[in-house]
């Protein structure tokens, strides 16, 4: 049999955290070992995006930019890999182009050397802007369609998704299984579908949810997959990927061997221990999260079970907690069958609480009438008009880019900079400001004066 070396994407200063410690380690905990994870031998390191932007302003009074510009002075061999949300970029709603450009531009001129870039929806018109700058910005792209299980989503409909990155110009693929739920022989049918069309490195992204994600990995390497995302065993398993050393080791010595050698993951996993227990106390986080097979038939993530369990405690609605596990799938089928994901997750999620506590569609959170309209895109299945009727009555849906609806938003960011004390801010201030303003604002009162 002919060699297949497998690459390895290391998550820990990005998912890995942000899976099992709330996007809490700071530039500080990582400094020490940058060089080592450099010396690896890994195909990426990813490090940046995701939540950790909004993390680094809200609870850790570090500015992302300058996080990047310190993890590029160290990682010098390896490219750093970052997350973005296609047209949401790293918030929660839509961007005009002008800043989802912008903020492409700068993120690889500060350091960023590969771009993963998804949408919630698998809606790839809402990936044209960011796939067309960072292409353009000379980032490597990576297109990732998000895997999920329903009946709109069969092989077939995933192949398409990837047709349509690759017509994007995207350099890689990656399968986003962002709840655990790909089993391994759905990965090895999933890979081999993938493999007989699509000529670029295909990347299979999981998480360790559901407890299969180690077999799901093995029976991807077998159908050909390219690259598997680990993160170090200390921000391994529980709600985050497989463990890198012993993903290593498995492939040791057969045709897919890494070529890293485990012995030299061993310090980073010491150091990333011990980082891990002072994360927990300084931020009386519960770090030691066990895998949850529900999610399964629930399909959604464990941190979200538990925070609608809290919230419907708060509304004095606990005892309705097991109609919510049924209303939630319900839900989603009516609402056209979205990834349970950033945003989607929190949408439905949301519905269906509301549903069970004052009755069905009786309260609509504008998220979910936005979502009916069209405004995220293109949900996977129709719609039933009897739904649209009861959630925006007699309101069109959009049927084209929802992005083409928003006017050019840097220079009035600039303006509203300015405005506020802050006339000469960098182009990155103005970015930061875009996303996420309070938050922003609050950290430039205490960092730019």
């Amino acid at each position: 049999m002919k060699m297949k070396p497998v690459k390895i994407m290391e998550t820990v200063l990005r998912d890995g955290h942000q899976s099992l410690a709330a996007t809490r380690m700071r530039i500080s905990d990582m400094q020490p070992m940058l060089e080592q994870l450099d010396d690896i031998g890994y195909h990426a390191i990813e490090a940046w995006g995701g939540a950790t932007f909004d993390s680094c302003l809200r609870f850790l009074n570090e500015d992302p930019w300058e996080r990047l510009r310190e993890l590029k002075k160290h990682i010098k061999k390896t490219p750093i890999q970052m997350l973005l949300r296609g047209q949401n970029i790293l918030g929660y709603n839509h961007y005009a182009d002008d800043v989802v450009t912008e903020f492409v531009n700068r993120a690889v001129d500060n350091g960023v050397g590969i771009i993963r870039i998804f949408d919630a929806l698998n809606d790839v018109r809402n990936l044209e802007c960011a796939m067309r700058a960072a292409k353009k910005a000379g980032a490597h792209v990576q297109g990732a369609l998000v895997y999920t299980i329903s009946p709109y989503h069969k092989n077939s409909d995933f192949l398409k998704v990837a047709h349509d990155l690759v017509q994007l110009g995207a350099d890689s693929i990656c399968i986003k299984d962002m709840a655990g739920l790909l089993a391994p022989y759905a990965a090895y049918d999933l890979i081999k579908t993938l493999k007989s069309e699509i000529n670029i490195p295909i990347d299979l992204h999981t998480h360790y949810t559901s407890g299969m994600a180690s077999m799901t990995y093995l029976k991807a390497i077998e159908a050909g997959v390219d690259i598997i995302d680990c993160a170090i065993s200390p921000f391994a398993l529980g709600t985050s990927q497989p463990a890198t050393e012993p993903m290593v080791a498995a492939l040791e010595g057969t045709p897919y061997d890494t070529g890293i050698k485990k012995e030299n993951l061993y310090p980073l996993a010491d150091f990333f221990r011990k980082v891990k227990t002072e994360i927990a106390t300084d931020f009386k986080l519960n770090t030691n999260i066990s895998i949850d097979t529900k999610v399964l038939t629930y399909q959604i993530p464990g941190g979200m079970l538990s925070n609608l369990l809290n919230q419907m405690k708060e509304q004095g609605c606990a005892e309705k907690y097991p109609e919510l596990l049924e209303e939630m799938p319900k839900v989603r089928a009516e609402l056209g069958y979205p990834p349970l994901v950033t945003p989607t997750s929190q949408i439905v999620g949301s519905m269906a609480a509301f549903n069970v506590m004052v009755g069905r569609y009786k309260v609509v959170p504008r998220e979910v009438k936005d979502l009916v309209r069209g405004k995220y895109g293109r949900t996977p299945a129709p719609i039933s008009d009897e739904i649209k009727k009861l959630i925006i009555g007699d309101d069109p849906q959009i049927t084209y880019r929802p992005a083409d609806d928003i006017a050019p938003q840097m220079e009035l960011l600039k303006q509203q900079l300015a405005e506020k004390g802050y006339p000469n801010a960098s182009v990155e201030d103005v970015l930061t400001y875009a996303l996420f303003p309070e938050v922003a604002l609050t950290f430039f009162a205490e960092n730019r004066n």
